[in-house]
């Protein structure tokens, strides 16, 4: 037979007025419901931005999706099947610059841009030398008065792509040098320009710093948000080892307390057994003042590791008796009166089956998930069960879907329910089962074993 309290509370209502599911988003590790994060629009875009991360490396080669690693070779590759025929075509008709000069031209201005993916700077300077060696043959073309010189409309649009790659993958200095190495080379052409021809060295220099500031920026931007999330993930992961260190600490404050009790109790039998037992030889004098002894010695130790995982958390409460499961139904009042309809069944005899360890741990981990519950689902019906047999205690807590979408009561959980609890059962040896029902409730289940894992296993031998 179980002794069965069930337990109701007159201001649920009131309560979930307060609930609020979409706060399960936010709770991470800590929620009666956890629910994951959605990604950033924004955080492909970052990542194909981002610098890449060696020498040769291709543009956007970070980048999550297939198209956006290929985007810049076909980009480049767009631009010089465009430019190569027409720079041929516009060299020889309009500048009259003869075939074998327009041939040779189009492609060292042009080919070189398929490098810009993996080598900009490179690229750059074959591209820079082909168009000045470009600039020189022009000032002999027949008729290259009345048009632009010595930067052609083809060689500013494949320089601007040269630029853009540039700007997307080098450092600042190495922008900064370009640009002003373009707008010297072009000063240093403009003493030898031609009579009738359209001088274009200014609106090179002045695009070509554009394209590099945008896509720098760009660049920048891309970096910045990388590496925004990469200690965003860093914080992460040490605030979920601090809660781990955290909460073992806090499980090794509360045993301590129950070893000690067990330990002072050995100490007062062997100090006393000489009193109790008149007439007791010398040598077992000697060996219960020896259990004495280590007795005390043991207790100063756990005292004084105890004082160092306090810190400056110690006070009275930790000095306080721990709770048991013979502590739930209090428990369960408490929350009731808080207004949560909770309903307990706790098997007789459980209390005293229980070794200390257990039972701190099964009314602990009772302690979390009605904690959970009133944080993150209030006014969700709950049912707590308790039962054991002759190997195990098994702890199991249920609640329902939050009866209304409100504001939720807490929203800054620290995320330390499920971890003490995966804490709590790891070290009795037990499993913890935890995760949404089909409804919209959660539900925890412990099994606790009674006996420690190595007797366990000699048993079952």
């Amino acid at each position: 037979m179980s002794d069965r309290a069930r337990f109701r509370s007159p201001s649920a209502k009131a309560a979930a007025a307060r609930a609020s599911r979409a706060s399960r988003a936010s709770r991470g590790d800590d929620s009666a419901g956890p629910a994951a994060r959605a990604p950033r629009p924004s955080a492909g875009f970052a990542v194909a931005l981002r610098t890449p991360a060696r020498a040769a490396e291709p543009l956007f080669a970070q980048a999550p999706k297939a198209w956006q690693r290929m985007l810049p070779y076909v980009v480049t590759a767009v631009c010089v099947l465009s430019l190569l025929p027409i720079t041929i075509v516009v060299l020889t008709n309009d500048y009259r610059a003869g075939g074998g000069w327009a041939g040779a031209l189009g492609v060292a201005q042009t080919v070189p841009l398929l490098l810009a993916v993996t080598r900009p700077v490179a690229a750059w300077g074959m591209v820079l030398f082909a168009d000045t060696v470009g600039a020189a043959v022009l000032t002999q073309a027949d008729q290259a008065a009345g048009h632009a010189w010595p930067w052609t409309p083809m060689v500013i649009i494949g320089y601007l792509v040269l630029m853009a790659c540039l700007g997307l993958r080098e450092s600042i200095r190495t922008l900064v040098g370009v640009w002003l190495v373009t707008g010297v080379t072009g000063a240093l052409l403009s003493a030898f320009h031609p009579d009738g021809t359209t001088n274009t060295v200014a609106l090179l220099f002045v695009l070509a710093g554009v394209v590099l500031a945008l896509t720098g920026a760009l660049r920048g931007l891309g970096d910045a948000r990388q590496r925004v999330a990469e200690q965003e993930s860093i914080s992460e992961a040490e605030r979920s080892r601090r809660t781990l260190l955290e909460e073992r600490a806090r499980i090794a404050r509360e045993l301590h307390d129950v070893v000690a009790h067990h330990m002072s109790v050995i100490t007062v039998q062997a100090d006393s057994a000489p009193y109790r037992l008149p007439g007791m030889a010398e040598p077992v004098r000697e060996e219960f003042a020896a259990i004495a002894a280590s007795a005390r010695e043991s207790l100063g130790e756990m005292r004084r590791l105890l004082t160092v995982l306090r810190g400056d958390e110690a006070n009275g409460r930790d000095l306080a008796p721990q709770p048991g499961l013979g502590k739930l139904q209090h428990l369960v009042e408490a929350t009731v009166r808080a207004g949560q309809p909770v309903e307990l069944s706790l098997a007789a005899g459980a209390a005293e089956a229980a070794p200390p360890a257990v039972d701190l741990s099964a009314y602990r981990i009772v302690q979390e998930a009605l904690a959970n519950v009133v944080r993150h689902a209030p006014g969700a019906p709950t049912r707590v069960s308790v039962t054991f047999d002759a190997d195990e205690v098994l702890v199991l807590v249920v609640n329902g879907p939050a009866r209304d979408a409100v504001v939720a009561l807490e929203t800054s959980g620290t995320g330390h329910g499920l971890v003490g609890m995966r804490e709590r059962v790891r070290l009795t040896g037990g499993t913890l089962d935890t995760g949404p029902l089909p409804d919209g409730g959660f539900r925890v289940a412990a099994r606790l074993p009674l006996l420690p894992p190595n007797e366990t296993d000699e048993d079952a031998s």
